[in-house]
């Protein structure tokens, strides 16, 4: 019988590293991530472990146009922020975006203690948008204007 493949979250290296340009990568400093799925050696289906500190977002609002994502919370509240408004989210919350529907959505940390969440994602990456912003991206060019032009 071979060994449980269980991930030592505690083993792991928790990091606040974001690819945003500034300024927009300033209300993710406070969100720090696990990657579970690299350290499993995931191929089809990435997950991370996320804490966010309090005032923190989980991201800039965004939506994929060929990824579906899953939301697990496990520990504190959140306020989800969807483009119909906003949604307290609490530890055993489940909510789930269909890849390609442009509904921007994120986390953010209104409370006083930390929350944590596990997000798990599949398809195939091709990019998306960020509705609040002048800023999209795809796969191949990475983080741009709305207009095209590169950050």
């Amino acid at each position: 019988m071979a060994a449980m493949p269980r991930i030592d979250l505690d083993a792991l290296e928790p990091t606040n590293a974001t690819g945003y340009p500034p300024p927009f990568d300033e209300p993710v400093a406070g969100r720090w991530q696990r990657k579970i799925g690299q350290a499993a050696r995931l191929t089809e289906l990435g997950a991370r472990h996320v804490v966010l500190e309090p005032g923190a977002w989980s991201s800039q609002r965004h939506w994929h146009k060929g990824e579906d994502e899953l939301l697990v919370m496990l520990s504190g509240r959140a306020i989800l922020v969807e483009d119909d408004g906003e949604t307290e989210v609490g530890p055993g919350d489940i909510i789930a975006w269909a890849r390609g529907i442009e509904n921007g959505h994120h986390l953010i940390n209104r409370s006083a203690e930390q929350c944590s969440f596990v997000c798990v994602s599949a398809g195939d990456e091709q990019g998306g948008s960020y509705p609040d912003i002048d800023m999209m991206w795809d796969a191949k060019s990475g983080f741009m204007h709305k207009d095209g032009t590169p950050y």
